[in-house]
């Protein structure tokens, strides 16, 4: 799948082309359920071969926390990965799929603004860039994520959601499960899902071949 214009611009490099076929399943997944990046000098690490992470045995995972009042995201932080970007809200374009960033904004998180929202009961969607055509972007260093990370939502009322990785998989385009990635795995949970392209970069459909999800709950609240 190409990017969203049909062609990629000049100089975007590896950006959401992976995320965005993946999210295209998003799209008709909504639907029927009735619900209102050209290659750079070096591999990100989302971008080797990778094995699916999932849940270790053994990694002791706190208890989740009821969920939050709804409301919206306005910066994202995992701390083990060195990562901090403001979040934006994103919709759908004409072809079903959400609209990433602007390529020109390589290190800002685009939030599903229609779905939910960080905190609340539900999984809340969370996309990035995996890199540029000259360095890395936002979730370069994602798929190096493991159960137990905290992930840091900053609202919009300046409350902090702390959700907790449970879970980290790489998902091949042709196995891509819309609803295992986006549905809810405990329901009425407070979850989170942070996807960015993976796999390798295939030059003939202008695409990744796989998509990093890690998956997290909530587990702490701060006013």
């Amino acid at each position: 799948m190409t990017a969203p214009s049909g062609s990629r611009p000049a100089g975007t490099g590896r950006l959401v082309t992976g995320v965005a076929w993946a999210l295209l399943l998003l799209g008709l997944w909504l639907w029927g359920r009735e619900v209102a990046d050209g290659p750079g000098g070096s591999s990100a690490p989302t971008t080797g071969d990778i094995a699916a992470v999932g849940r270790p045995l053994g990694v002791a995972l706190p208890p989740a926390r009821d969920p939050l009042a709804p409301v919206a995201p306005r910066r994202v932080e995992i701390p083990s990965l060195g990562i901090a970007a403001p979040v934006v809200a994103r919709g759908l374009d004409s072809t079903g799929a959400i609209d990433p960033p602007p390529y020109e904004m390589p290190h800002t998180v685009g939030w599903f603004g229609s779905g939910t929202r960080p905190g609340a009961a539900g999984p809340a969607l969370l996309v990035g860039h995996v890199d540029t055509e000259t360095r890395p972007a936002v979730f370069y260093g994602l798929s190096a994520a493991r159960p137990g990370a905290k992930v840091r939502i900053t609202r919009t009322d300046g409350s902090v959601a702390e959700f907790t990785v449970d879970d980290v998989q790489v998902y091949p385009r042709e196995h891509f499960d819309a609803s295992e990635v986006y549905g809810a795995r405990v329901p009425h949970r407070a979850e989170l899902r942070l996807i960015t392209c993976g796999g390798t970069f295939d030059r003939n459909s202008n695409a990744y071949t796989a998509n990093v999800v890690v998956s997290a709950y909530l587990t702490a609240a701060t006013p």
